[in-house]
């Protein structure tokens, strides 16, 4: 399958979309050091998705940032900086999994909720919530499903939607977990 992430990545020196997991200990704080470090030093954050591993006393972070190696470069050694930071891993270059849901409540009229039941059969979304003038609806999928469903739906009238943002693990046999040595380290 063709990914312009990966192969705008093999080129070097462009702006790409870098989709970094980092380990943290779960300590309270851990989230606004890191999103306090992007924002003093200028960083954008496309996506940050953060919840417990499973170790109990470890974090997983999923960040998505977009600029070239240099700003990647810049972006990891600042987060090395910080005491909470276990391990990062640029996951760009490697095969991964990645998600994201996104729940989104849509205006419906008698006349047009069949239609817009058709279009969650369509994306494999699931239907959460029925009211009587509206239907909450979660999807999970690659950004570009999740985007193609909120504008399918755009014409009947997004009342509220969240997103969670991009989870991602490599596959197969590879993993982004610590080994039994909890120093700070980083694979490529």
């Amino acid at each position: 399958m063709f990914d312009s992430r990966r192969l705008a990545t093999d080129l070097g020196g462009l702006n790409v979309t870098h989709t970094l997991t980092v380990l943290v200990e779960n300590t309270p704080g851990v989230l606004a050091r890191v999103a306090g470090l992007f924002s003093r030093r200028g960083f954008n954050i496309d996506s940050l998705a953060v919840g417990r591993s499973e170790n109990p006393g470890i974090s997983r972070m999923t960040i998505v940032v977009e600029g070239d190696d240099r700003i990647l470069e810049q972006v990891t050694k600042q987060l090395h900086k910080l005491i909470d930071v276990i391990k990062i891993t640029d996951v760009t270059r490697d095969e991964f999994v990645d998600r994201e849901l996104v729940m989104i409540k849509v205006n419906t009229e008698t006349s047009t909720r069949a239609e817009i039941m058709q279009l969650v059969d369509i994306f494999r979304a699931r239907i959460v919530d029925v009211g009587p003038k509206s239907l909450t609806i979660e999807v999970t999928g690659y950004e570009s499903k999740i985007n193609a469903f909120e504008n399918s739906l755009r014409p009947f009238g997004i009342m509220e939607m969240v997103r969670t943002g991009k989870v991602a693990m490599l596959r197969g046999f590879k993993s982004t977990t610590i080994n039994d040595n909890p120093k700070k380290e980083e694979v490529n």
